[in-house]
């Protein structure tokens, strides 16, 4: 059993976080989900609708794997200090480190991602990167691997994410289960990212 502590804050991207923790979510024997915030109880996403954070990062408990999303929020929370330096801890203590969108924006800003490889939402691509200048940018990616750490492009690409992590730790014919569970197309090859080129990195 692994535990998971998926972050949200003001203005996170609702597929960014349910998405990937759909595909967590199919095996509860495997995967225990926690969403954590500053303070527990409702966070409104950037859609509007509300999520219950059911801890808040000052009662954190140890994780396995800590996931952080995207969303137009993200733009305040690279400058919130203490949030920054409990991703720092968080990050450096847990097995795994998931980023979707923007979410990598947030790890960059604590240095985490310095010499990594890593990838962003290719909209907001200047932007996010712009607070990691000592992170090696992949502008065509759907999502990179690069040791303990995923970081996946924009919203819809943290399921393709998930499941690759899920193919990492529980194995290929295990993700390929989950994702026919779901019905959803899993794009496998993580090179694949036509959106680079829609938004003229490629």
């Amino acid at each position: 059993m692994r535990t998971i502590g998926a972050l949200i804050f003001p203005g996170f991207e609702l597929l960014d976080v349910f998405g990937p923790m759909e595909m967590f979510g199919l095996m509860k024997d495997d995967y225990a989900l926690t969403l954590i915030a500053e303070q527990a109880g409702p966070v409104a996403s950037n859609q509007t609708l509300s999520a219950h954070a059911d801890i808040s990062t000052a009662n954190q408990q140890g994780f396995d794997i800590l996931f952080i999303p995207g969303g137009v929020g993200t733009r305040n929370e690279v400058e919130n200090t203490p949030l920054l330096d409990w991703i720092t801890q968080a990050a450096a203590q847990t097995e795994y480190v998931l980023t979707v969108c923007t979410g990598s924006a947030l790890l960059a800003r604590t240095g985490f991602l310095d010499g990594q490889k890593a990838t962003t939402n290719k909209a907001a691509f200047h932007w996010a990167t712009s607070q990691g200048p000592k992170v090696d940018w992949q502008k065509q990616a759907r999502w990179v691997q690069e040791d303990k750490i995923f970081t996946s492009s924009g919203v819809s690409a943290g399921m393709d994410m998930a499941l690759a992590a899920i193919a990492h730790m529980q194995g290929q014919t295990r993700a390929e289960e989950i994702a026919v569970y779901a019905e959803y197309d899993w794009h496998q090859d993580a090179t694949w990212d036509p959106f680079a080129k829609i938004h003229g990195l490629v």
